[in-house]
């Protein structure tokens, strides 16, 4: 039992000091894309639709080809992703009051640690889940897409952002519950699985911020 519990505790730490490494990165990016005026070249030039297929890009070849990619070219996915998605994060700081994106980052973050709490003392089995979550995902994707290009209302635009706040907050229980078996799993190796868990967490923490941001963010004038 012993054995079993600082295996956890082994797992739970390198995954979120990858998670850690990766939102540094990041936040570093995107306050230097924004603050250079580099962001504003970028879109200007055309670039940032392409940014953003890179990062899905990344994000495919992760998922798809995870088992078969060495511990370090894994690595190496995680951090491309994370920068270039430092790049596209900039916005943030375009659109919103520092102090603002500050001040609910914090928030986020004691939101996700508490969610984390409640995923990890969880002992019910939530692989049930994942169906739901999908559909959920696809879901919410589509409506998004047909409310930015046909319906164009605000007033639905906070209902899908509260909507989609609450399925990552239960995406993070789960992702956090599901991170316990990955620990038994025997055929990989499991530097990519540290890797893996901390891909799943930061984009479950991406999400989650940018939800709040959205609806409670400081806006500029």
């Amino acid at each position: 039992m012993e054995n079993e519990i600082s295996t956890q505790n082994k797992l739970f730490g390198k995954t979120f000091f990858w998670m850690f490494l990766g939102l540094l990165g990041s936040a570093i990016i995107a306050y230097y894309t924004y603050a250079s005026g580099l962001l504003f070249n970028i879109i200007l030039e055309g670039y940032f639709n392409i940014l953003l297929i890179i990062e899905l890009v990344a994000v495919l070849l992760f998922s798809l080809l995870f088992r078969k990619l060495s511990a370090t070219v894994v690595g190496i996915l995680y951090f491309v992703y994370a920068m270039i998605n430092g790049v596209t994060l900039a916005t943030v700081f375009a659109v919103f009051e520092l102090s603002s994106i500050i001040y609910l980052f914090v928030i986020s973050a004691v939101i996700f640690a508490v969610l984390g709490i409640i995923g990890y003392k969880t002992n019910k089995d939530l692989s049930s889940w994942s169906p739901y979550i999908t559909v959920f995902l696809i879901a919410g994707l589509v409506l998004s897409i047909i409310n930015l290009f046909i319906i164009k209302s605000s007033m639905l635009d906070l209902i899908i952002d509260w909507l989609i706040l609450a399925l990552f907050c239960g995406i993070t229980i789960y992702d956090i519950n599901k991170i316990k078996a990955l620990q038994n799993v025997p055929d990989i190796n499991q530097e990519k699985i540290y890797v893996y868990c901390a891909m799943q967490l930061y984009l479950d923490f991406i999400n989650i911020f940018l939800r709040i941001l959205s609806i409670f963010g400081k806006r500029r004038n």
